[in-house]
């Protein structure tokens, strides 16, 4: 049996994508393994988000072409994702070991890829257009019987100034509300999933582009109909596009986590007009205290840029005044760095590296103050999770998460994995709570 691995970087909507070339693959006989020395063909499945992205992939192409030149003549090397979109048949002529490059919207087309490129017929195979196109749906299955992922929208028109995807991802396009519907019906009754993952760029932008009026809260609303104990979650929603209906859906459905990513990149009134954010630092409050309001038991997570070009001390300390007036749970923080291609890399004021590392460090030790203080509240609390299984680094607890997206331990018998149980928290740590049957 010939055998395959896939090396996946970046995004949820990759590790989506990937499971569907792992079924491509596994439908045309391979057997996905780990090992890249033992593989007949190898897929690099990539991100262009960050400038940095690339040097790590020319470390595994370097490596991949030592194993094609040492051991394996005949491996397949393919490259697929966003960076394969941006860089297209470049790409295969820099790199000569390459055969096949594969855009985002092509992944389908792997299959007759490879079929040209054993025929001999074909040196490299390069498909990186239809970027504005719907690509078709491809079955996948996730590895385990917890999360399944189902995009609902594919690229972005917001044009971010710091962000490359718009480019490379193309405008947005949103799947139909009956076929999303009828694959969640297919993961969550067939096949045994118990948690819904929706995925896009900007998800509350779904159906944007739809002139029948189903939208964003529809979706939910529908989704929610399926019979069972399920949860929905979903990334990434836009502060701009976060609309009441979509809040009060929410609150009306607890299939819906209790947990809500609200990028906010920066507090600076200033700096978000410079990243094209759509929206103030009063305005993002505001939405984020009505979602407080109207779900009380939510958790808000956020992603935060450091060291935006042109931010001043001033600036960055209305960033830290909105995560000390918003509380969220947790964040992704960065350090701005230069991507080629968009606006903000030619950008005047440009901020020195130690600047950068020395304000991030500050956010980092508030956002650890804050969550360490919300964590404290979970304690003496009755929560419904869902057990996930045995903990990774103790196997001899039990492992779960609530609906706002809390790892909670508890001892308990192995058999309870994959369903929802009640937990009674006894003790807090910064991210991990414990607990014990209830």
């Amino acid at each position: 049996m010939k055998k395959a691995t896939i090396i996946t970087y970046g995004c949820a909507m990759n590790v989506n994508e990937s499971a569907k070339i792992r079924k491509l693959l596994e439908n045309m006989g391979y057997e996905v393994i780990d090992n890249i020395h033992e593989s007949d063909a190898v897929f690099l499945n990539t991100c262009t988000v960050r400038e940095g992205a690339a040097t790590q992939i020319y470390g595994k192409l370097g490596e991949l072409k030592h194993i094609k030149e040492t051991k394996k003549e005949n491996m397949i090397i393919g490259v697929t994702g966003c960076f394969a979109q941006e860089q297209g048949e470049e790409l295969a002529n820099k790199f000569k070991q390459i055969d096949i490059v594969m855009g985002n919207q092509n992944i389908g087309k792997i299959p007759q890829a490879i079929e040209d490129i054993e025929s001999g017929n074909f040196k490299h195979v390069i498909f990186t257009g239809d970027e504005d196109e719907l690509p078709p749906r491809i079955d996948a299955d996730f590895g385990d019987k917890v999360v399944a992922s189902i995009p609902i929208t594919y690229g972005c028109n917001n044009f971010c100034t710091y962000c490359i995807v718009p480019y490379v991802r193309g405008r947005e396009r949103s799947v139909p509300l009956e076929q999303v519907v009828s694959e969640a019906k297919e993961y969550l009754l067939e096949k045994g999933y118990k948690e819904i993952l929706l995925l896009g760029q900007n998800v509350n932008s779904y159906g944007n582009d739809f002139d029948n009026g189903d939208n964003f809260a529809k979706l939910l609303t529908e989704l929610c109909k399926i019979e069972g104990e399920f949860i929905i979650r979903f990334i990434s929603p836009h502060p701009r596009d976060f609309t009441d209906e979509v809040i009060e859906v929410i609150a009306n459905n607890p299939k819906i986590a209790r947990s809500i990513h609200l990028p906010l990149q920066s507090g600076s009134n200033e700096t978000l007009k410079a990243m094209n954010r759509g929206y103030t630092k009063d305005e993002y409050i505001a939405l984020a205290m009505k979602i407080k309001n109207k779900i009380p038991d939510v958790s808000l997570t956020t992603d935060i840029i450091v060291g935006f070009p042109g931010e001043t001390e001033e600036n960055f300390l209305d960033t830290l005044d909105v995560v000390e007036r918003v509380k969220y749970d947790s964040s992704f923080m960065f350090m701005y760095s230069i991507r080629k291609g968009t606006k903000a890399a030619d950008m005047p004021n440009q901020l020195d590296d130690e600047t950068k590392k020395e304000r991030l460090q500050r956010l980092i030790e508030l956002q650890n103050k804050i969550s360490k203080e919300l964590s404290q509240e979970y304690l003496g609390k009755k929560l419904r999770i869902f057990v996930e299984g045995p903990s990774k680094k103790n196997k001899d607890v039990l492992s779960g998460r609530t609906s706002s997206n809390k790892i909670v331990l508890f001892e308990g018998d192995k058999e309870l994995e994959g369903k929802f149980v009640d937990v009674e928290i006894t003790e807090t740590k910064t991210w991990t709570i414990y607990g014990k049957l209830v």
